[in-house]
């Protein structure tokens, strides 16, 4: 057959209906780096090969030979979009109430540095003598 190995790591994503989106999240990379490896453009190392080799459900073996691979019916990827979307709902939502409690952690570190310049002035000025008003 005399595919090379980015080839065959292409034909093995197509055959189960991937996207290379969905390759580069399985895998942990952006997008780019996943078609870095389709191109050839990436040197593999064996840990990733390994990781390749289980998202596709073949033996380590069987991606890096080139004799024939029977072909796998693509499987239709579950739709997340909603759970998605509640996700990133979720995190917006905590990004709000973490800029809520750095508002007001700085408040309060406002009034705690006021409170303390007031406290070392008026420390001051009780050493000072204090000029005697004649009644």
């Amino acid at each position: 057959m005399n595919n090379t190995l980015p080839e065959r790591i292409r034909l093995q994503r197509l055959q189960r209906g991937l996207s290379q989106e969905n390759m580069a999240d399985q895998l942990g990379l952006s997008t780019t780096a996943y078609g870095d490896i389709e191109r050839g453009k990436t040197d593999l190392t064996l840990s990733r090969l390994n990781q390749l080799a289980g998202v596709f459900g073949i033996s380590l073996l069987a991606l890096l030979s080139d004799a024939e691979q029977p072909t796998v019916e693509a499987v239709p990827l579950p739709d997340h979009s909603h759970e998605n979307e509640t996700l990133r709902l979720t995190v917006e939502k905590q990004q709000i109430e973490l800029d809520k409690l750095r508002l007001e952690a700085d408040y309060w570190k406002r009034r705690y540095e006021e409170r303390l310049a007031w406290e070392l002035a008026r420390s001051a000025n009780q050493g000072a003598v204090r000029e005697r008003i004649g009644f």
